[in-house]
């Protein structure tokens, strides 16, 4: 049963689902000017508008404004799809989403940032653009600064100001079994094993684990290491280590 969701008067659970082939044509004769194929071409790609759209919601929970901007972005990206290129139409669209959203929310941020900052950090953004074509990578705050002769804690604070705030719950892996958190990759410095009143009793309840299971959670938890730094000390990836700490975690609780 497909789950009906009514946004801006649309009914999601009868939007239309074209072939590629299909797509590709309606696209051709969009950008030749046919509005109603334009329009038939929208409504069969809202929902790549809906799926990033959820990436948002938990900073901005008005679902509504979210999918209109959404579609804005979704309408420039058809306007300026290169059908030329080797490359499908949603690898290009999604990103253009994605951007017209976050631009939403930076002039909707509830921490005000003055004009004169905004504009440094609009100039700035540009200035990464062209140096990052000039020096096919991307270039130093130094350098942007330099570009706009302007200094670097002015540079470097226009761009912080215009930055979108992370939740320490924000997604910034999966492996489509597993994800990764920001806060799994944030570590303590301060925590050691004189932290813990109960060392004895975790103590003896690591020794209930595998080696290598062992070793995670005393390099994540006694060394206050993250697992980024983790997979490279052990040669597994941080998806893998990921799974073998949630794992020892509930051995070691059930141990306690």
């Amino acid at each position: 049963m497909t789950t009906k969701v009514i946004i801006c008067g649309i009914d999601t659970s009868r939007l239309p689902k074209y072939s590629s082939a299909e797509q590709a044509e309606m696209l051709k004769r969009a950008q030749n000017g046919d509005e109603q194929m334009k329009t038939n071409f929208i409504y069969g790609n809202l929902r790549l508008v809906l799926s990033v759209m959820h990436r948002f919601l938990n900073r901005y929970p008005n679902a509504e404004d979210l999918f209109q901007v959404g579609c804005v972005g979704l309408i420039k990206a058809i306007d300026n799809f290169d059908m030329t290129l080797n490359l499908k139409f949603s690898t290009y669209a999604v990103p253009m989403i994605i951007g017209e959203i976050r631009r939403f929310l930076r002039d909707n941020n509830s921490v005000r940032v003055t004009r004169s900052m905004r504009d440094l950090a609009y100039q700035a953004l540009k200035a990464r653009d062209k140096l990052e074509g000039k020096f096919n990578r991307e270039p130093s705050i130094e350098e942007i600064a330099k570009e706009l002769n302007q200094s670097f804690k002015a540079v470097s604070i226009a761009l912080d100001a215009i930055s979108e705030p992370m939740s320490l719950y924000d997604p910034i892996y999966n492996d489509d079994s597993d994800t990764i958190s920001l806060m799994e990759q944030v570590s303590d410095n301060s925590c050691s094993e004189s932290d813990f009143s109960t060392k004895v009793s975790i103590k003896e309840a690591l020794k209930t684990l595998p080696q290598k299971e062992r070793e995670i959670l005393e390099m994540r938890y006694f060394m206050g290491k993250t697992q980024i730094e983790i997979s490279q000390k052990v040669g597994i990836s941080q998806a893998q280590v990921s799974r073998l700490e949630k794992n020892a975690l509930q051995i070691v609780r059930r141990a306690l």
